[in-house]
């Protein structure tokens, strides 16, 4: 027996509900009381109820309004006072009910202060009333003969007797069996969800439904992975299991709309009798604590993103009764680990079967692809990389369309980020310090699958704090690491470039980073770059492919840090290169010499393979303080070296003068 609260309502499966109960009473006797406390009961579980108001009635005969709310619902409530026979409106109304809802079994009759033979029979008030009808309707035996039948119909259902019961319990007992009567058409959620079961494996583990103990559970992982499918499936299992159970769906998203305020107010709503009039969120927080502490509940909290949410919600475990659960989905593990959440999940990405069956729905609504369709669909689940959000978003895209749309649409996969996908995911960048991005599209544009160590002394050479930095991301889910290599999502770093693209989408020159060739070789041979380009990478992929460069390519980009270059051709010679670079990693060279001006104080790697270099000239005194300078040319300039003892730099660090 419990009275559940959800912020939000499901909506019902057959669309020719519009009620979800047809509450039928009789109004002197028990709308100010009982039925008035019912409603309300049902209303704030949110199960939608109609009654019928007292303008309705004037006319004497039942209105078309009423009929049409009778057939529009899904159960009947029936309130059988003492009086209720007297009405003849609610004899019509009870014999639509029983036409409506005889054959469905959705009929549920409340016995309110009468004995249920006396229904049957039309005996004590009932034979009263019906004596009056008999007069009143002696030319019309059919009528009060329909009356009747309806009344030992009704009171041969199963219903409750309000004698056997305290009101409120008994109230609160309705709402519940109504509401456990619903879940099979109004909460389906569950139903021919992919990978689902597997998935929910561990969580029902950490659950321990049944334990005496309080669990909070925390859920994290990367935007679109299902964190919220997976408590949504849970809270429809267990929540009757709970004397309160309260969804509390995108907390991010409400609180930036209304505040924090008004999601407390929405958890009290369900719980506290008298209206929630709380002045600041300690308030609100002790409420909570005073009316849940001894209550067994289930609370789900959805996408969190600051710890105040969890502080003022739900702040620890004393707030809640033996066997509670509180289940916290996140993008960001440390909010858990900050709360004191040890029962921690990561939500992975769906395995290549799972993928595909899950887009399969989607795009040919069914669990399989047509046969036509199933190469196009296999680089689909390959693009993806098991995120449900993608699989869906792409799936419904190409539900419906031809071979050749197909066709056309996968060219741009990769090319041109999907706007919904880019949506959703970016939000876990917009919370990222300012530092936090520029690691993170480092690593999308620059440094995805390299070594972790070798990219933190990278970053920490340009003096932002790499090690928390890579940390935060990896509690975010914007990064892995694996093997000792950083890893990120495909469509992570697809959202990462993308962002770098939209700086500047019709000149590259003013983008922040660059990794395509085509837009390296615009920059370089027009002479369009700025200040604003932080790093240059060519793939190594790429290497034969000649970049032909103006000796003042690098003039204007005094922020350059990171230079990665394949075939730069320089017919006139190299003017500039930037003091700021850590990085540069120029495959062949064509020059015999480094710029004369070149002074990079913190440089940290260069790298000259394949080389045209014969006369090595760095400043004329430069001083490099623990860092390592990796020189790869040929065997001749390397003898070169030794004979001028320049190895001594690689080993011991003295500064280099080459003349």
């Amino acid at each position: 027996m419990s009275i559940q609260r959800t912020s939000t309502s499901f909506p019902p499966l057959n669309p020719q509900w519009k009620y979800d109960v047809f509450l039928s009473f009789r109004g002197n006797d028990t709308r100010k009381a009982f039925t008035d406390h019912l409603y309300t009961a049902l209303e704030h579980q949110g199960i939608i109820t109609f009654r019928d108001d007292p303008e309705l009635q004037k006319g004497g005969a039942i209105s078309p309004e009423l009929f049409a709310a009778v057939e529009e619902s899904r159960f009947a409530l029936i309130v059988l006072s003492k009086n209720y026979a007297s009405s003849t409106w609610c004899l019509d109304e009870i014999v639509r009910i029983l036409e409506c809802m005889k054959a469905r079994e959705t009929v549920l009759p409340i016995f309110y202060d009468v004995d249920p033979s006396d229904v049957r029979k039309q005996t004590g008030s009932f034979r009263e009333a019906f004596a009056n009808h008999e007069e009143r309707f002696r030319n019309d035996k059919e009528k009060v003969r329909s009356w009747r039948y309806a009344l030992t119909e009704v009171a041969s259902f199963s219903g409750w007797n309000s004698k056997e019961w305290y009101e409120s319990k008994l109230i609160k007992d309705i709402v519940e069996v109504i509401w456990t009567k619903l879940q099979p058409t109004s909460c389906s959620y569950a139903e021919n969800l992919v990978g689902i079961h597997s998935r929910l494996q561990q969580l029902n583990f950490l659950l321990g439904v049944g334990l005496d103990d309080v669990r909070f559970i925390g859920i994290w992982g990367m935007g679109g992975i299902g964190k919220t499918t997976m408590v949504r499936v849970v809270y429809e299992r267990i929540a009757r299991e709970y004397e309160f159970s309260f969804l509390l769906t995108d907390v991010r998203n409400s609180v930036e709309k209304s505040g924090l305020l008004n999601l407390q107010k929405q958890l009290l709503f369900g719980i506290w009798t008298k209206k929630a009039d709380i002045s600041d969120l300690h308030d609100g927080a002790t409420i909570i604590r005073r009316l849940l502490g001894h209550k067994k509940v289930l609370i789900v909290l959805d996408d969190v993103n600051h710890s105040s949410h969890l502080k003022y919600l739900a702040g620890s475990q004393e707030w809640f009764g033996s066997g509670s659960r509180v289940l916290i989905t996140t993008r960001n593990e440390h909010l858990l680990i900050e709360h004191g959440v040890e029962r921690r999940l990561k939500a992975e990405e769906l395995n290549d079967d799972d993928s595909l069956q899950l887009f399969s729905w989607k795009a040919f609504k069914r669990g399989y692809p047509e046969e036509d369709f199933i190469a196009l669909s296999k680089s689909v689940i390959n693009y993806a990389k098991g995120l449900p959000l993608a699989l869906e978003v792409l799936g419904s895209f190409l539900h419906g369309r031809d071979l050749s749309e197909w066709k056309s649409a996968l060219k741009k996969l990769g090319r041109v980020c999907n706007l919904e996908i880019f949506d959703i995911l970016k939000i876990s960048y917009n919370d990222l310090d300012s530092e936090e991005k520029k690691i993170f599209l480092d690593i999308a544009c620059f440094f995805n699958g390299q070594d972790k160590d070798r990219v933190t002394e990278v970053l920490n050479s340009c003096d932002v704090s790499a090690i928390i930095g890579i940390k935060v991301l990896m509690e975010r889910s914007l990064l892995t690491v694996s093997h000792g290599r950083l890893r990120m999502h495909d469509l992570l770093q697809e959202m990462g470039r993308e962002i770098v693209h939209r700086e500047s989408p019709n000149e590259p020159g003013r983008c922040s980073r660059l990794w395509l060739l085509e837009d390296i070789k615009h920059v370089l041979t027009n002479n369009t770059g700025t200040e604003a380009i932080e790093g240059i990478f060519v793939d190594s992929t790429e290497s034969e492919v000649k970049v032909d460069m103006n000796r003042k390519s690098f003039s204007m980009m005094n922020k350059l840090r990171y230079l990665k270059i394949n075939n730069g051709n320089l017919p006139k010679g190299l003017e500039y290169l930037p003091n700021s670079l850590r990085i540069v990693d120029w495959t062949r060279y064509p020059l015999k010499s480094l710029p004369l001006h070149f002074n990079p104080q913190k440089l940290l790697e260069l790298c000259l393979c394949h080389s045209c270099i014969n006369h090595f000239r760095i400043g004329t005194e430069v001083y490099y303080n623990y860092c390592i300078i990796l020189i790869s040319l040929y065997t001749q300039f390397l003898e070169y070296l030794m004979e001028k003892t320049h190895l001594l730099f690689l080993f011991n660090l003295h500064p280099i003068i080459a003349n």
